[in-house]
């Protein structure tokens, strides 16, 4: 017989689950975003403001999933840590440890053997590392903590029937696989006194009514919003089956031997005529019989464990189509709270078989010590694609995401590599060829290029994104009107395109189709009001038209999404000119020179403006020259306009003599050029030079 194992405190036994959770989960608080965690936060702009907050609430689409609860978690940490990673995580591993306070409060409760032991084994497990060092997986952990604090509760000797209702209605709002909790504390209240009468079922039925309509809902967004539907889901229901059987022994498999954790396993391939896939459902349905047969000797605590696990499970066994189906039926953080049954039937065993306390410091240890280790895969989404690749190679989606990386930090050759292996897995993927073309653009391999969306095409030619794209390559390289041609038809695949919109706007406003281009670019931002893009390039095109305030207020429209953006104040300030608010100009240059410092444009305009102003306020003549020699560095003295500025600044110096140099080597410059009209400017000019004047502006 073991050792006597001391009775923990309630104080002494928390501070121990919170204490072993945050060892274990350390590497994890210092990772950053991975995957659709820009979704979910980073490019999530219903975390920006007030209005976003109601938008959770009552938009359902508005954010990925209809998840209100977890979305205003984040909402709330955007106040806090706006983009970075850092208190996401550690809010995540602190929602972990209070769902393993809870589990043990509730296993003892129930005075099940070892209730400490297996709320330590929940908290560092590693296949629960998913949920927990995976930002977007908040809504596991989340819905975790309200659904232990609602069977708490419900369980309770004094029931705290609407406490236990509203708790559950929360669990719910964070994620909807909280749904089959009525039916756990049926198996519970079965478990404790062999028997559920009428009544406590009918206290359950507002449970199942509520959990069953977010649970719709939660289906719906899964088909319409999120995309969990075409091929990729064409499975018969005796195919589902097989799903299930399969997947009810991975999730077992993988929590008593919790090794090569993934996060994408391979995708089985299903097939009802092969005899040996028919052996896993028959398994699992063999062992609930023989757990049946064996209540009489063993008692109900095995059954229910196993039927606790399975109907956790019912939600992401493959008769409900989620999302991740596409790439693999099964997934760590599926098997969150369904755990919770296997590891306190281990644990209950292990106490019963008297494991001394050395015996379970080492259990503890080993899980602690790969979870730790699981939990450094999410320290990037680098580490995290690279370590899917090195246990599952034929992940196709790892290579396609390494590649968009790759291809975003400005990498193009190894994301023409990863595109290229993604293809060898999956070669009649339109969208990879697509995304393998834009690599190949960025690369300078435009034949090649050209090939890959052509291609692309051929197997969709219905992808309004693969037009665009093909559409900017073409305009890229000369084929105005040809580019015009695709956007057109990217747009009429999909009129609430933005990018295509800003795009066609961009070729015909080069085309000199300047009114279509404004029709196209006001649907663009009307489209994305914050379309950045959008916003600064009308805002050019109206001042070449000479509306300065029309295109002042799309220059702010577009600093207010992104005040860092050096080419907007740089739009902004020459709509402030032309309105003759120069002071307010100079301020708007300075803003745009400190964003873009290396801008010959922007150091050439202030150059102007602190030269020849007519305010003497505005006017800094020997920074006026700094400012322009600089311009003139920039451009190897062979821009007759940046000349031009440097000879105004030298003559607003009093530098005479200087000033006309530069101006008649402007006109050679502007000359040889083909640019008589500059040349012209810049002759008007001399002559006040040669008599001794600064120009006037």
């Amino acid at each position: 017989m073991g050792t006597p194992r001391p009775r923990l405190s309630a104080v002494a036994g928390g501070i121990a689950l919170v204490v072993l959770t945050l060892t274990a989960y350390a590497p994890a608080m210092r990772g950053g975003f991975v995957w659709d965690d820009d979704d979910y936060v980073t490019a999530n702009e219903t975390l920006r403001s007030v209005g976003g907050l109601v938008r959770i609430w009552a938009e359902p689409g508005a954010v990925p999933q209809y998840y209100p609860l977890t979305f205003t978690s984040l909402w709330l940490e955007w106040r806090l840590w706006g983009p970075t990673p850092t208190g996401y995580h550690v809010t995540n591993v602190l929602l972990h440890a209070t769902a393993a306070v809870l589990l043990w409060r509730l296993l003892a409760l129930l005075a099940l053997p070892g209730a400490w032991l297996a709320a330590a084994i929940f908290a560092v497990h590693p296949v629960h590392v998913e949920s927990v060092a995976w930002i977007t997986e908040r809504k596991n952990v989340l819905a975790g903590v309200f659904y232990l604090a609602a069977a708490l509760a419900y369980l309770r000797p004094r029931r705290r029937y609407w406490l236990a209702f509203a708790l559950f209605v929360c669990a719910l709002l964070a994620k909807t696989v909280a749904c089959t909790l009525p039916v756990a504390l049926a198996l519970v209240l079965w478990w404790r006194s062999g028997r559920v009468d009428r009544r406590e079922l009918a206290a359950l039925v507002p449970f199942v009514a509520v959990g069953a309509a977010l649970g719709v809902v939660t289906v719906w967004m899964e088909h319409h919003h999120v995309g969990a539907r075409g091929v990729h889901w064409n499975l018969s229901f005796v195919d589902r089956c097989l799903v299930a059987g399969r997947a009810v022994w991975f999730y077992a498999g993988k929590l008593a031997w919790p090794a090569r954790l993934t996060f994408i396993y391979p995708r089985w391939h299903v097939d009802a005529g092969e005899a040996w896939q028919w052996a896993f459902p028959v398994a699992a349905l063999a062992l609930v019989a023989m757990l049946v047969g064996a209540c009489g000797r063993i008692g109900r605590g095995p059954l229910v464990a196993v039927l606790f696990f399975v109907v956790t499970l019912a939600p992401a066994l493959g008769f409900v189509d989620v999302y991740p189906m596409r790439y693999s039926f099964v997934a760590d953080h599926f098997q969150y709270l369904a755990s919770i049954g296997p590891i306190a039937l281990a644990a209950a065993l292990l106490f019963r078989a008297g494991l001394p306390c050395s015996g379970i410091a080492i259990l503890l240890a080993v899980l602690a010590v790969l979870a730790s280790r699981q939990s450094r895969v999410y320290a990037s989404p680098y580490a995290l694609w690279e370590d899917t690749l090195a246990k599952n190679p034929a992940a196709d989606m790892a290579h396609v995401n390494l590649g968009m990386l790759h291809y975003r930090d400005g990498r193009p050759e190894p994301a023409i590599e990863h595109f290229a292996a993604a293809l060898r897995l999956v070669p009649a993927d339109a969208e990879v060829r697509s995304d393998l073309g834009m690599a190949l653009v960025a690369a300078g391999r435009t034949e090649e290029a050209m090939a890959a969306f052509a291609e692309s095409l051929r197997l969709d030619p219905s992808d309004p994104r693969t037009h665009n794209n093909r559409a900017n390559l073409l305009a890229q390289t000369g084929h105005t009107g040809d580019a015009i041609a695709e956007y057109e038809e990217a747009i009429r695949l999909d009129p609430g395109y933005p990018d295509a919109q800003n795009n066609l706007a961009t070729a015909l406003a080069f085309a000199g189709r300047t009114d279509e281009a404004l029709v196209h670019y006001a649907e663009a931002v009307r489209l994305d009001p914050r379309f950045a893009e959008a916003h600064r390039n009308v805002s050019v095109l109206l001042a070449e038209r000479g509306r300065p305030a029309e295109a002042l207020a799309h220059a702010e429209a577009a600093l207010r999404v992104n005040p860092a953006d050096g080419a907007a104040r740089l739009a902004a300030a020459n709509a402030l000119v032309a309105l003759g608010r120069t002071r307010e100009a100079v301020v708007s240059y300075r803003a745009a020179l400190a964003a873009q410092p290396g801008s010959p444009e922007t150091l050439a305009r202030l150059a102007w403006l602190l030269a020849v102003d007519g305010e003497p306020a505005v006017r800094r003549p020997d920074e006026a020259v700094a400012l322009a020699e600089r311009a003139c560095g920039l451009t190897a003295n062979a821009d007759p306009v940046m000349l031009d500025v440097l000879a105004a600044a030298y003559a607003a110096a009093g530098r005479f003599d200087r000033a006309a140099a530069t101006a008649r080597r402007g006109m050679e410059v502007a000359t040889a050029a083909g640019r008589t009209d500059v040349a012209r400017e810049i002759e008007g000019r001399l002559a006040a030079y040669d008599a001794g004047r600064t120009p006037s502006r």
